[in-house]
C-alpha cells in the first residue's frame, strides 16, 4: 500500500509581510538624495581639478613662451610659433610646446596677448565657460 503525503504549504509567520508601495518609494527617494549629494560632489571635483590643471598650464605656456624668446631674441607674435617655426626666426629650436597644450583644459583657446598689461606678454584662461570674467570656475586664469 502507498501512501500518499499531501503538500500543504507553510504559513507565513504573522507580522512579516513584503514591503508596502509607500516603503519602497521612501527607499527610491533616499537612494535617490544619496547619488544627487555624491555625483554633485564628483562633478564639482573633476571642475576644481581643470581649474588647478589650467593654473598649472598657463604657467608651464609661460616657460615655453620665455624659452622661445631666449632662443630667438624675441617674444612669438602668436602661440602656434612655438609649434612651428615661423619665417625668419633665427635660432628658433623648438617646438616648444604641443598643438594641444595650446588649449585650456576645458578645449578653449588659451588667450596670448603681446604686449601684455604691465608685462611683455599676457596669457589667459577663459575659464569653463570660455567667456571674460566670471567667477568660480567660470574665473579667468591670468599668467602673473
Amino acid at each position: 500500500m502507498i501512501h500518499r503525503r499531501r503538500f500543504v504549504p507553510a504559513a507565513a509567520p504573522r507580522g512579516q509581510s513584503g514591503m508596502s508601495l509607500l516603503e519602497i518609494i521612501i527607499v527610491i527617494v533616499l537612494i535617490g538624495a544619496v547619488l544627487t549629494l555624491v555625483g554633485s560632489r564628483v562633478l564639482g571635483g573633476a571642475d576644481r581639478g581643470k581649474a588647478n590643471l589650467a593654473k598649472s598650464q598657463i604657467q608651464t605656456l609661460a616657460g615655453k613662451v620665455e624659452n622661445y624668446q631666449l632662443d630667438t631674441g624675441k617674444l612669438p607674435t602668436k602661440l602656434d610659433e612655438l609649434v612651428t617655426q615661423p619665417a625668419g626666426a633665427a635660432g628658433w629650436l623648438g617646438p616648444y610646446a604641443k598643438p594641444a597644450e595650446l588649449n585650456d583644459p576645458w578645449g578653449h583657446p588659451i588667450d596670448y596677448r603681446v604686449p601684455g598689461t604691465g608685462r611683455p606678454f599676457d596669457l589667459i584662461s577663459l575659464g569653463k565657460d570660455g567667456q571674460p570674467g566670471g567667477s568660480s570656475y567660470d574665473a579667468d586664469i591670468v599668467y602673473e
